[in-house]
């Protein structure tokens, strides 16, 4: 074994939804933290390649890689890709996800189908192959809302599948009991995404940023943050956890 190779070997990070909105704001601050990113994408591949070649400028490693959550064999050869790639996995983040606003008695079954196709299904089968290939000292971080603690109207179905995540993630730390691997979920309040700000108009914006005593809206960096102390060092006691990230929402 070559222990200077191993040595100086980065520590590999799988993003998925890393081409836009808080994926791409998380891809850049891991590595910015030293890790080699592989960065997952449903449709966005000149998003995804931009956001690679970034990295790049700025002297990291990165690749995009194709991948529908929801589907096992894209996501199993996601995390393939890292392996040859880069020699392994430490950290999985798992930030894609689709949102769908509508009454619970409006609401077409066919869109709550697809969204929970990718907010439950897609999370259940990225966990699954985090707790298969995370090293030792790794880190799986799940995506929840704060809307699960809010619950706003209309948010209902995102709402549900977001409770389903909490549940799945506080779960999977004990099943990984002795792995020396962390999971937890961040729930972000209202953050400044193309996802998010799609059908709002000003005034609603305006109104939903003032729900937090900072009196603005997240932006995708300040989730990032988040994110990257949870899968670093200083991270490491903080476990099973769910953390509302919202400025002091309510």
């Amino acid at each position: 074994m070559n222990i200077e190779a191993e040595s100086t070997a980065p520590r590999v990070a799988v993003v998925t939804g890393g081409s836009r909105g808080i994926g791409r704001a998380v891809v850049t601050r891991m590595a910015d933290e030293g890790y080699a990113v592989v960065i997952g994408y449903a449709g966005r591949k000149d998003l995804a390649e931009q956001a690679a070649a970034e990295v790049a400028e700025s002297g990291g490693r990165a690749v995009a890689v194709q991948a529908d959550v929801a589907d096992e064999h894209a996501v199993e050869r996601l995390f393939d890709e890292a392996q040859a790639r880069f020699g392994g996995v430490d950290a999985v983040v798992n930030a894609a996800g689709k949102m769908s606003l509508s009454t619970v008695a409006d609401l077409d079954l066919a869109v709550l189908d697809d969204l929970h196709r990718t907010n439950i299904r897609g999370t259940f089968v990225v966990a699954q192959q985090a707790a298969r290939r995370l090293r030792a000292g790794g880190s799986l971080i799940t995506f929840s809302t704060s809307v699960v603690g809010t619950k706003f109207p209309t948010y209902g179905a995102y709402a549900a599948s977001k409770g389903a995540v909490e549940a799945l993630t506080l779960i999977l730390a004990r099943e990984l009991r002795g792995r020396d691997v962390t999971v937890n979920a961040v729930a972000p309040g209202p953050t400044a995404t193309d996802m998010f700000l799609d059908g709002k108009d000003e005034e609603l914006v305006a109104r939903l940023a003032d729900q937090s005593p900072l009196g603005r809206l997240g932006t995708p960096a300040d989730i990032a943050e988040v994110v990257a102390f949870l899968a670093g060092p200083h991270g490491r006691w903080v476990n099973g956890q769910v953390l509302r990230a919202n400025g002091g929402m309510v």
